[in-house]
C-alpha cells in the first residue's frame, strides 16, 4: 500500500531586540551665551584605515573600555558603537517535501541552520509547529512520535529505529545543541502550539561565536492504517540575540 503525503515546512524568524530608553549623565551645559548638547569633547576617535590596518580608537574619552560584573557588561568608547559580530540567522531550506510515503519505511529530510552572534550574552534558537501534520480539512493527522520506548516529548529526546513506530519528529547534531541530542537516532517532537506548548531551544550558547551550524532532521514514518493524503503544516523558528 503507498499512501501520498506532502509536508509544507515553512521557516520564519524573529528576531527580538530590547532598547531602552538612553539615559545621560550629563546631557546639556548651557548659559545665556551658549548651549552644548551632550557634552563629550574628545581629541580623536573613528576607525583610521589605511591599506593595512584598521584601527578602532578613543582618545579623549571619559572611562573607555569593557567593563563587567555579575549582573552586567559595559562596552564604553566609540569602536563599541558598531557591532564585532553582527547576529544572523539563515536555514537553507524554507519548504521540505516528502513526496510519496510507504508504509512501515521511514522517510528524512534536513536542513542546515547557521547563526551568528557578538552579544555578550550570545544567542538561542527555538522552534515550535503550528500543529501536527494534518490534511487540509484537519480529518485526519500524523501524531508527532512518540519514539520507540521512550517516550520522547517537545523537552526530550529518545531513541527512535522501529520501523513500527509511527509520526513525525526531529533530531538535531551539530554545533551548540542540546544534550539529550545523543545521537542520529534521538529525536524529540515539535512543540505544538495548538495544544498550548511553548516553542523549545535547539540551539545555544553564551558564548560569542561566527557561523555556528547545527543540522535538523526531519523523519516521518506512518503505517497502514493512515488515512491517504496530503499533509502539511508549519514549523516556526525564532533566533534570539542575547545582550
Amino acid at each position: 500500500m503507498r499512501i501520498s503525503k506532502r509536508i509544507l515546512v515553512t521557516m520564519f524568524i524573529f528576531l527580538f531586540l530590547l532598547s531602552p530608553s538612553p539615559a545621560y549623565a550629563q546631557e546639556t551645559i548651557e548659559s545665556p551665551n551658549y548651549r552644548i548638547r551632550f557634552p563629550n569633547l574628545n581629541s580623536g576617535a573613528g576607525i583610521p584605515v589605511s591599506g593595512n590596518y584598521i584601527l578602532d580608537s578613543t582618545i579623549g574619552q571619559t572611562a573607555p573600555g569593557q567593563y563587567s560584573s555579575a549582573g552586567y557588561l559595559v562596552r564604553a568608547g566609540f569602536q563599541y558603537i558598531h557591532s564585532i559580530i553582527p547576529f544572523s540567522f539563515s536555514i537553507s531550506h524554507i519548504q521540505r517535501n516528502f513526496g510519496t510515503l510507504t508504509v512501515d519505511t521511514p522517510s528524512t529530510l534536513a536542513s542546515t541552520l547557521v547563526v551568528s552572534a557578538g552579544g555578550a550574552g550570545g544567542y538561542s534558537v527555538k522552534a515550535s509547529e503550528n500543529h501536527p501534520l494534518q490534511l487540509a480539512d484537519a480529518s485526519a493527522s500524523i501524531i508527532d512520535t512518540l519514539c520507540d520506548s521512550g517516550p520522547c516529548s517537545e523537552s526530550t529526546a529518545q531513541p527512535w529505529t522501529l520501523t513500527t513506530t509511527y509520526g513525525f519528529g526531529f533530531n538535531m547534531s551539530g554545533n551548540d545543541v542540546p544534550a539529550d541530542f545523543v545521537g542520529a537516532t534521538y529525536f524529540r517532537q515539535f512543540a505544538d502550539r495548538s495544544s498550548a506548548e511553548t516553542e523549545k531551544t535547539i540551539m545555544s550558547s553564551v558564548e560569542v561565536g561566527t557561523s555556528r551550524t547545527a543540522t535538523i532532521t526531519y523523519k516521518v514514518n506512518v503505517g497502514s492504517t493512515q488515512e491517504g493524503g496530503t499533509y502539511q503544516n508549519i514549523i516556526t523558528f525564532t533566533a534570539i540575540p542575547a545582550y
